[in-house]
């Protein structure tokens, strides 16, 4: 067992001890649904779409911003909070390990990139090779389109040296020279690129136009106890979504929104960079739930070792919620 493998499984076993002491904790809060549903989210455009539906919802619906997947995978095996946006192939993992949660929807399509400096000779991968390169969590896609990318060049990940790091600590880990690349989601990406001193260098846009990365994600406990919440949450998280996509005023204004300290608390400017450079950099019209892409996502997570095993598509997904979703207004 690899020293990364041996250190993840202790915290693992720590998490786990966690949650079987407290399975219940924080579920009375937000039970019913006259209660506030907290739903936890990175401040990353790939989760814009939770600012949105918070918005337009009011009261119901209440962001909490973690600033990495460790911290809100954390949250929810627990029962801190009983929602939140979480990277798919880690729900998969929690669900083999009998964790009691449900990806309920998707939140984005695209937005991952791979980012060096701008004054860097990197032109391709192999010119990466034994280079330091940051990734937000093993278990993120960034990872495995990083793998993708890595496997064009016929490079394996032994081939550079890999680094998990929270996204916001990117980009000024590479203007330091702490890393020679990172690859993550927007806006992190966005935020280094117009300060001028990172380029991309590859984009999901371009590579892997179905990527997924961002999943809705609750406790089965939450289902059992109030449907209703997680259905008005799925109605408005895909409305949102749709309103996204519809036309670059939204996307304006949702830059504005998700901009201030209630959410991303970021410089609007960064966003609306994203939202703009180019207009498909991340989407969200399209959050349809298909099997086949979850497929590809648990294939590709069993070629990287982030999963151990197959993972039956039932046992971590929940469709009756996008089955049955009701048409919400976004009225921002």
């Amino acid at each position: 067992m690899s020293e990364f493998e041996t250190s993840h499984f202790l915290r693992r076993r720590q998490i786990l001890g966690s949650a079987l002491a407290l399975p219940l904790a924080g579920l009375s809060t937000a039970s019913a649904a006259s209660k506030t549903l907290v739903v936890g989210g990175l401040p990353v455009t790939c989760n814009l779409t939770l600012p949105i539906a918070c918005s337009a919802k009011g009261p119901q619906f209440e962001y909490s911003k973690y600033s990495g997947w460790p911290e809100i995978k954390e949250s929810l095996m627990t029962g801190r909070i009983q929602a939140a946006y979480m990277l798919a192939p880690l729900v998969m993992d929690l669900a083999d390990k009998r964790i009691p949660m449900k990806i309920v929807s998707l939140g984005h399509r695209s937005g991952a990139v791979i980012m060096v400096r701008t004054d860097s000779p990197y032109k391709r991968f192999a010119d990466l090779k034994g280079k330091r390169i940051a990734i937000p969590s093993r278990f993120a896609v960034d990872f495995l389109f990083l793998r993708k990318m890595l496997a064009r060049e016929k490079m394996t990940p032994k081939d550079i040296e890999i680094m998990e790091m929270a996204p916001p600590d990117m980009p000024a880990a590479l203007y330091a020279k702490a890393v020679d690349a990172y690859c993550t989601g927007e806006p992190f990406g966005a935020a280094a690129q117009k300060a001028g001193y990172a380029r991309p260098l590859a984009m999901t846009r371009d590579e892997w136009r179905n990527y997924i990365c961002c999943v809705l994600t609750v406790r089965e406990e939450l289902i059992k106890e109030d449907r209703p919440i997680v259905q008005e949450l799925v109605n408005y998280v895909q409305a949102a979504g749709n309103w996204l996509d519809a036309n670059p005023v939204n996307r304006d204004k949702a830059a504005r929104i998700a901009s201030g300290r209630k959410f991303f608390n970021q410089d609007p400017n960064i966003i609306k960079f994203v939202m703009e450079n180019p207009s498909d950099r991340v989407t969200y019209g399209d959050l349809r739930m298909i099997r086949a892409e979850f497929d590809e996502l648990m294939k590709l997570s069993l070629e990287a070792g982030t999963l151990k095993r197959p993972v039956a598509y039932e046992q971590y997904v929940d469709e009756s919620f996008v089955k049955a979703i009701k048409p919400a207004t976004i009225a921002l």
